[in-house]
Formats: C-alpha cells, sequence, structure tokens
C-alpha cells in the first residue's frame, strides 16, 4: 500500500487493522507533528513533506493499493469554502501517484460536497478516454462512519477505483445499521471525573525539530480551566440540549440577540447515540455538539480519539491543538477497516 495525505494514520490503522496482509511501504504527510505521530506508530515509513515534493524527490513504488484523503478544507460546507484554495487540486498529485503505482486498486476519502465542485468532474475526467487514469475506473460511494461501527455519524465521500482488467468491487456493505456503537459505549473505559489539564513533559526529535511526545491515546485525557460562568452554563444543558436550553441570565449578549441558528453549538453529546462529526476543534463547546453526556466539560483528546477509534497505546506527538487536529481529520479506523476488508474480499475472489 501506499497512504497518501496520511495524517497521523487512520486509513493505515484501519488497513493494518482489518489484516497484516495490509503492509504499507510509504506514507506521505506534509504536517510533521502528524509525521511524526505516524513514524512513532508505524515506523519509519513516512515521507515528511508534500505529496508535490515526495512525486519529485522519490520513485514511486508499485504497489497493490493506493489510499489517501487529499485535504477537503476548501470544499467542506463548514466555514467559509474557497474554490481558488490551493489544496483543492492536491487530487492531481493523488492522480499522478496512482498513474506511478499502478496498482489494482485506490481509495480516494473526502468531504462530500466533494462530488459537487469542478474538481471532481476533472478528477473524473482523469479516467476518461485519453486521461491519466485511462485504465481505471471508479464509483463514488457516500458513507456513514456508524453505519460500519464508529460510535460517530460521520459522512464522507469514498471514491473505490479499480483497475479495467478487475471486476468492480462494489460498495462495502454497511455492518452496523440495526444497531450503532454509541458514545457510552465507545467511552465506557475513560473515567468521567477528569482533572489534569496539561501534557506530560516528554520530547520527541524528528526532521531536526523538537515536538511534544509520543503519547499514548490513553495519555491525552486532559480537560480545561473553564471559568464559573462556563460551568455554570454547562450545568443547565440536557443530554441532547444545547445552548438554546441555557438560561437567558447566564447567555452572552450576542445569544440574547441571536436566537436562531445551528443548534449543535455547546450541545452536550446524547450518550445512547454516535456522536456527531469529531472536527478539529472539538475541544471548544462553542464549536459544536461536544460536550460530554454527563460532565460539565467538552471532550477530552482521549475520548476524541476513542470516538475516532484509535487504540489506547497509539502514539501521538504535538502540542494539544496539533494533536487535535490530527484526530479530527483523520478518517475513523472502523470506517477504515470496513473498507479494508471490503477490498480484500474483492482481491481473494480475483
Amino acid at each position: 500500500m501506499l497512504d497518501l495525505f496520511a495524517g497521523a494514520g487512520g486509513l493505515t490503522q484501519g488497513f493494518h487493522s482489518a489484516s497484516n496482509r495490509f503492509q504499507v511501504v510509504r506514507a506521505v504527510e506534509e504536517d510533521l507533528a502528524a509525521a511524526a505521530s505516524y513514524a512513532r506508530t508505524f515506523g519509519d515509513k513516512v515521507y515528511p513533506g508534500g505529496i508535490e515534493g515526495w512525486l519529485a524527490d522519490e520513485e514511486v513504488p508499485h504497489v497493490g493499493i493506493v489510499v489517501g484523503g487529499p485535504p477537503c478544507q476548501g470544499f467542506s460546507t463548514l466555514g467559509k469554502q474557497d474554490a481558488e484554495d490551493k489544496r483543492n487540486t492536491l487530487w492531481r498529485e493523488y492522480v499522478q501517484a496512482v498513474s506511478k503505482a499502478r496498482p489494482g486498486y485506490f481509495v480516494l476519502e473526502n468531504v462530500p460536497a466533494f462530488q459537487r465542485t469542478p474538481q471532481f468532474e476533472l478528477f473524473r475526467n482523469a479516467v476518461g478516454r485519453g486521461g491519466e487514469l485511462a485504465d481505471y475506473t471508479f464509483t463514488p460511494y457516500v458513507l456513514n462512519a456508524a453505519d460500519y461501527g464508529a460510535p460517530q455519524a460521520r459522512k464522507r465521500v469514498v471514491v473505490i477505483g479499480h483497475h479495467r482488467d478487475l471486476p468492480e468491487p462494489g460498495k462495502p456493505e454497511p455492518t452496523h445499521v440495526r444497531g450503532h456503537v454509541t458514545v457510552a459505549e465507545a467511552l465506557r473505559e475513560a473515567l468521567p471525573a477528569v482533572t489534569e489539564t496539561e501534557l506530560p513533559e516528554t520530547r520527541t526529535e524528528f526532521c531536526g525539530r523538537s515536538f511534544p511526545g509520543a503519547f499514548k491515546t490513553a495519555e491525552l485525557h486532559l480537560t480545561r480551566n473553564y471559568t464559573a460562568t462556563s460551568l455554570a452554563r454547562f450545568a443547565t444543558i440536557p443530554p441532547g440540549g444545547n445552548r438554546f436550553h441555557i438560561p437567558e441570565e447566564l447567555l452572552s449578549s450576542c445569544w440574547k440577540k441571536h436566537k436562531s441558528g445551528s443548534g449543535d453549538v455547546m450541545g452536550r453529546l446524547s450518550p445512547d447515540k454516535p456522536s456527531v462529526t469529531i472536527r478539529t476543534e472539538f475541544f471548544k463547546p462553542e464549536k459544536g455538539r461536544y460536550l460530554h453526556p454527563t460532565e460539565n466539560r467538552a471532550l477530552t483528546h482521549y475520548e476524541a480519539a476513542l470516538l475516532q477509534g484509535f487504540p489506547d497505546d497509539y502514539q501521538w506527538v504535538g502540542s494539544k491543538v496539533s494533536i487535535a487536529r490530527q484526530i479530527g481529520n483523520a478518517v475513523p479506523v472502523p470506517l477504515a477497516r470496513a473498507i479494508a476488508k471490503h477490498l480484500l474480499g474483492a482481491i481473494d475472489k480475483n
């Protein structure tokens, strides 16, 4: 395998946990802290730089599968979309890598909005007659991670491509439609009471730089120092509730004037349902439905990683903000594992 735009390694973790027959020979990640997390977990397999530099510096190895999730910030419906964001075109380097690696299959993950962009049509043209991937075809599927065992409702478009000499592998069959994994089930090993706020004092040298870490997932059970007003607000919000449950006297002036808007802001997770999408600022209650189901605090990094499916002994490198970004940007491990098992079935069948 190749894992491009690998981040901290959610796709790799999912494929490795599906079968030891999947072996990554090279991963590529530009964020040095994320690359360090990948290296500490999976060994010296990661190119710590952009995909453009990797394609220029190294020969692309021939592999059976290429996976990757090009950055999606320019396509995301959350926040400001930017049609000119240079990250929108990094799928071109992904296509170039697939063309050189000549795999049997490739997997590309992105936000569902990617399908509605001009970039997606250009990507589709790459597999048409005369395109750079003319020997391949693909089918995009919108998959909800909760349907595949992740304790998180996270929809992503998953493009599954295959060489035209191979049969269409089809869509991975959902495994948990009749019984989603809940927040309470995912967090059952995490102690609800948290007092620590700072990472342990340890450092990692990577690419000539020093980073905090490495930390195991279970060492990331850290809270924040909240104001008395924030704690009072949290206490008024029931499971499944949000800022609209906060009494008038505890509301900020901007909220008193703004009676509409997202119901997820200052929202509390329901223990008997999957979580909302874990984004990069899950530790800020004002950014979404990230209050713990029973405690008056936001999710800890440990809890967010569990909701993404990472194991307790996974290795993380970087500051708290950097690790939060790595966790939020990752492909949920159970979804990656389901895709891996599906492809393994297609490989064995052929």
